[in-house]
């Protein structure tokens, strides 16, 4: 059957709007309270245009965000499949890329002034490491989003405070038997790491802490079998996301070392299937949440269960950012008490 004969594919809704990993979660949290800004780098065309005017009303700072004469901003068609709840994407790069002669000096200082936390999704890597390199000097803190393997990556991990990786991520970086060895691992491997986190979808998500306690009284836990306990406490008729922590314990990894620290497994919303629109973005949203958490001081056992709320929220809409709560929502009045 030639592809000529296959009959058109319906299409229910269309939804024009802003993406990207980066601005979708200062997007989030802008919504959330707060002061968010952006660099990256778009063209002069409609859609650079409307990117702007977008990420301006949800109250992103847009100042840093160099707007190129020429070429074409980046772009992506997203396929949502409504009976299987996939999705498909087409992506666009964009061009011209951004390089780090599009941030003068000048406007990198601009752009830390005071900033509390620098998010990276480290998809420029070589205008990310100078904007990570300057963010340590001053010691602010870095939050990278490792979604996979990327040129440059490796660099601005060494500089990292927190981290937050996809499911398939901590294992594919350390060659460790399992996810909780993985974690374990990479804080052994990035000393400056304070906490990572690897999301699993509608199986929550995973926290490791490093925990700075000397004492010699600290129980060595097998990482593997600390996790299959915190599981087992997991009730899975509690519908709203909630999170189990481990006390303080010598982490150990088989083969890999140990880590003084706490591990952690946060549940995500058990949403009903009629409810769940599109998933686009969850993962933004996530980690928009998690840059309000760390900002404001949240503990992990907090920031877990509010992350998976908020990301469970954007999964109610079609789109990255339609679903975005924002702080008045009273599903998220508990954590804000």
């Amino acid at each position: 059957m030639s592809s000529d004969s296959l009959p058109p594919l319906p299409c229910r809704h269309i939804v024009v709007q802003g993406g990207g990993n980066a601005a979708n979660a200062l997007t989030c949290g802008a919504r959330l309270g707060l002061s968010s800004r952006l660099i990256s780098k778009i063209a002069d065309d409609r859609q650079g245009r409307g990117l702007l005017e977008e990420l301006e009303a949800d109250g992103v700072d847009t100042s840093c965000i160099v707007v190129s004469k020429g070429g074409r901003s980046p772009f992506t068609y997203v396929i949502v499949d409504n009976q299987s709840k996939t999705r498909t994407c087409i992506f666009h790069p964009g061009h011209p890329c951004a390089v780090p002669d599009d941030l003068p000096q000048s406007r990198l200082l601009s752009a830390l002034d005071g900033a509390g936390l620098v998010y990276f999704d480290a998809r420029f890597p070589e205008i990310a490491l100078k904007v990570a390199v300057e963010a340590t000097c001053k010691s602010i803190p870095i939050l990278i989003d490792a979604e996979r393997k990327r040129r440059g990556l490796d660099d601005i991990l060494q500089l990292a405070s927190y981290a937050i990786c996809s499911a398939t991520f901590p294992q594919a970086w350390t060659e460790a038997p399992s996810v909780s060895a993985a974690l374990v691992s990479m804080l052994l491997r990035l000393p400056k790491l304070k906490f990572v986190i690897v999301t699993l979808g509608e199986n929550g998500c995973i926290l490791v802490e490093r925990r700075e306690e000397e004492s010699p009284a600290l129980e060595e836990t097998d990482a593997d079998s600390l996790l299959e306990s915190l599981k087992q406490r997991r009730d899975d008729s509690t519908a709203t996301p909630t999170c189990f922590s481990s006390s303080c314990v010598k982490l150990r990894a088989n083969g890999i070392g140990t880590v003084n620290g706490r591990l952690l497994l946060g549940t995500a919303e058990r949403i009903p299937p009629h409810e769940v629109i599109d998933t686009t973005g969850a993962g933004d949203a996530f980690t928009g949440a998690v840059l309000y958490a760390i900002c404001a001081g949240m503990p992990p056992e907090k920031m877990l269960p509010f992350a998976a709320q908020v990301a469970a929220a954007c999964c109610r809409a079609l789109g990255a950012r339609t679903g975005l709560p924002y702080r008045s929502d009273p599903r998220l009045a508990p954590f804000f008490c």
